[in-house]
């Protein structure tokens, strides 16, 4: 069955199944993981309009920033643990919510760049990664569709590598919801670029099911704006042993049997060693498409959680990541991590 927006749809139950794959295995996610380029936060902070955010929407917006989101609580730090100023050269007194924010991959970028930052995830061991990592960032464990945050009292909300583990309209009512009226979203995926043929026979060794048709478009509520793209191409180093470990932090890899996992890491060692003839201490720059969506918070009328947030949560218990949307080329049905 082919979801509306050209890619394969799966009942809120496998998505769950698949999503729960990600509570434990937080240190091993954070070494073999790539990060995300610097040009996409850039891009998303571009769209953030600090006097139209900051002071032409809600009168009582300062005293919500100052009552509800005390500065001791929110305040940012670098990978270091280095407290960063929250008025940032590009980002004066800009607050971020990292939704999804896993071992703090995107969160780290936000905190660089000075930003007031809280990162909420369903996985305590992810969220235990990202404190280790970034210590003055405020974490909250919890799921997209019901936010434990004010009204109006984000700039930015981010969604990285997340989205489609989220049911799009209950969270998009949620996050219209903290985000001040004109804040911006932005959904990030850090993709194989396919596009390259040696990288597209190992996405479905991989089974790395992930990657966006063309025509692809991720689904907002109506509290948002057409959303709008930008890509980066960039290159992670990586040695041959280094791709056997990724492999092993996909959803596909932690939900099969051994026996499955055992040929998957035997295919792809024949694909790397004998088909592609590298040596185990080659260093292979690994092609990624990174996709920026930026998509702008409309104004609304009345306060308060949307009903269908509410709705939405019911019966999802902790998958936060579950129960969403995806278009996604179908290498595999069960393989949606990236």
């Amino acid at each position: 069955m082919a979801a509306p927006n050209g890619g394969p749809s799966l009942d809120s139950e496998r998505r769950r199944e698949l999503a729960d794959s990600f509570q434990d295995g937080g240190e091993h996610y954070e070494r073999v993981r790539p990060g995300y380029p610097e040009e996409s936060l850039t891009w998303l902070l571009s769209g953030t309009d600090p006097a139209g955010v900051l002071h032409a929407t809600d009168p009582n917006a300062m005293d919500l920033r100052a009552s509800d989101l005390r500065a001791s609580d929110l305040r940012a730090s670098d990978p270091k643990g280095t407290e960063l100023s929250a008025l940032g050269p590009n980002t004066p007194g800009l607050n971020a919510l990292d939704i999804g924010a896993g071992t703090g991959k995107f969160t780290v970028r936000l905190a660089e760049r000075g930003l007031t930052v809280v990162a909420l995830d369903p996985s305590r061991d992810m969220l235990r990664q990202l404190e280790h990592r970034l210590p003055g960032v405020r974490t909250i464990l919890g799921a997209a569709e019901r936010i434990e945050l004010p009204d109006s009292s984000m700039d930015l909300v981010t969604v990285a590598q997340a989205w489609h583990w989220i049911d799009p309209l209950s969270a998009s009512a949620e996050i219209a919801r903290v985000l001040r009226p004109g804040g911006v979203l932005g959904l990030v995926w850090n993709q194989l670029d396919v596009s390259v043929p040696w990288v597209h026979r190992l996405s479905r060794i991989m089974h790395a099911g992930d990657v966006h048709k063309p025509d692809f478009r991720p689904l907002l509520g109506p509290e948002f704006s057409t959303p709008q793209l930008q890509l980066n191409h960039w290159f992670q180093p990586l040695t041959p042993g280094d791709m056997m470990e990724l492999v092993k932090s996909r959803s596909y890899y932690l939900r099969a049997n051994e026996a499955t996992r055992a040929k998957v890491l035997a295919n792809l060692r024949w694909y790397l060693f004998e088909h592609l003839g590298h040596d185990v201490d080659d260093i292979l720059p690994l092609p990624y498409l990174t996709q920026t969506w930026r998509a702008t918070a409309l104004p609304r009328q009345g306060m308060g959680r949307h009903p269908s947030a509410a709705k939405g949560r019911a019966g999802q218990g902790r998958a936060g990541r579950s129960g969403g949307f995806t278009s996604l080329l179908p290498l595999d049905r069960t393989g949606l991590r990236t």
